[in-house]
């Protein structure tokens, strides 16, 4: 089990480079949109998820309801649903509280890193499993933490010409592009950018939200249809 842990450490090591400016990145929008450290802090504890919670940001900072703002961030996440179904096939007969966690610390990274590992390794038992996906997370969640705090701290202080925001699109394609493996995922991709850009008209950035949906809903389709054709 050791081995699996450091086994996953060192594959989500590498994400240290963009986690911790991402992390120094919401820190400090977060701060100059008006939330304090509590209030920032608590968002990024409990909803773990930059790519929502910079969207949900965006929305408050836009003076858009609150509700619009959730709403967005749920769209933003909805992927997780995905890749809770997906991670299921390995760790579903973890106990309870171990499925919590797992739950609670899927993130783009671990997720990624993870479910890489296991479709490369089918038969590692649920403990390596279990091992592996908490070895992804130790290098890659406390840092999140950690730096968001620091940007919390840091505020405006912070150089504009460190230019923090290249973690933001750095660590997308760096996790989005080895996925797109297949029509599926290809189909996904695509529609959620042209209909983002088509949609970018509407307030308060809403368009995300219908990105969000049809993408989900094309890709599915299309592997659906590509299953019953096999």
């Amino acid at each position: 089990m050791g081995s699996a842990y450091w086994q996953g450490f060192r594959a989500g090591a590498p994400f240290v480079l963009v986690v911790a400016p991402f992390g120094l990145l919401f820190g400090v929008v977060a701060t100059e949109a008006g939330l304090d450290i509590v209030q920032t802090m608590a968002m990024t504890v409990l909803v773990i998820a930059g790519a929502s919670q910079f969207a949900a940001l965006q929305q408050l900072n836009d003076s858009a309801p609150v509700f619009v703002a959730v709403l967005t961030g749920l769209a933003v996440n909805m992927r997780m649903a995905m890749y809770s179904a997906s991670l299921t096939t390995h760790l579903g007969k973890a106990g309870l509280w171990k499925r919590v966690l797992v739950a609670y610390f899927t993130v783009d990274q671990t997720y990624a890193v993870s479910i890489n590992e296991y479709e490369q390794q089918p038969e590692r038992s649920l403990s390596d499993k279990l091992a592996f996906f908490f070895g992804t997370v130790s290098p890659i969640c406390p840092l999140w933490y950690v730096f968001t705090y620091v940007g919390a701290v840091a505020g405006t202080a912070i150089p504009a010409e460190y230019a923090l925001d290249f973690a933001v699109p750095i660590t997308f394609i760096a996790l989005v592009a080895p996925s797109l493996r297949s029509l599926p995922h290809l189909v996904a991709a695509f529609v959620s950018v042209a209909v983002a850009l088509s949609l970018a008209w509407m307030p308060y950035n809403s368009g995300l939200m219908f990105a969000a949906i049809l993408a989900m809903i094309s890709g599915a389709a299309v592997e659906k249809r590509m299953g019953a054709a096999a």
